[in-house]
């Protein structure tokens, strides 16, 4: 069981960090081998250049800027996301990680006159997406959870047939409590243990 958890929040001492690492620590405490890409931590560029653009369809060149990344999603069986939800949606660092990661040929073989996309990492078995939202749940669903559909329907749609997926989110997050944090971690770690282990 190999767990790829892809972390995005700018600040070391967040509630998202503590996200974080209750996320890692349930997989491993459950036998999973992790590996973590901390996006703001490694400095990722979110943004595409015009060369990386113009080299989109081109299969092998287009994994060369992104290369370690590619690898990583390439050999994870198990994909967690940790991130705050803002503007409704993911962080632009995160949405810019998928542009320039999840390329043809390597995450999806392009239509053609004949044939539909299809999928190519079918070997991903498990998808989760860990969250914090600002809006309550109300307004969360009125609006649509776009970054939830981004993760739980775009990205399991490349994944296995039957994909077993989580989503956890905490709203009125500017105006929880310590107490309902504490709480939210510890539903973190139940919900991510029995995950790890389906």
């Amino acid at each position: 069981m190999k767990s790829l958890v892809v972390y995005c929040h700018p600040c070391a001492d967040s509630f998202s960090a503590a996200m974080k690492h209750t996320v890692v620590a349930a997989l491993t405490d459950s036998g999973h081998e992790v590996r973590l890409i901390d996006l703001y931590a490694e400095n990722f560029d979110p943004v595409m250049c015009d060369q990386e653009r113009r080299e989109y369809h081109d299969a092998g060149t287009n994994e060369l800027p992104v290369a370690d990344h590619i690898a990583a999603i390439r050999w994870c069986d198990t994909l967690v996301f940790v991130y705050p939800t803002w503007w409704y949606g993911l962080p632009a660092m995160l949405k810019g990680w998928l542009d320039r990661v999840w390329v043809p040929h390597v995450t999806f073989i392009m239509p053609t006159d004949t044939t539909p996309i299809r999928p190519n990492m079918q070997h991903i078995k498990r998808l989760a997406a860990v969250t914090t939202c600002g809006a309550p749940w109300t307004v969360s669903k009125l609006i649509g959870e776009p970054g939830k559909k981004t993760i739980l329907r775009g990205i399991r749609a490349l994944c296995t047939p039957g994909c077993k997926t989580l989503y956890l989110a905490h709203y009125k997050m500017d105006t929880t409590s310590e107490t309902a944090l504490k709480s939210y971690l510890s539903k973190i770690d139940r919900k991510m243990r029995k995950f790890a282990l389906n």
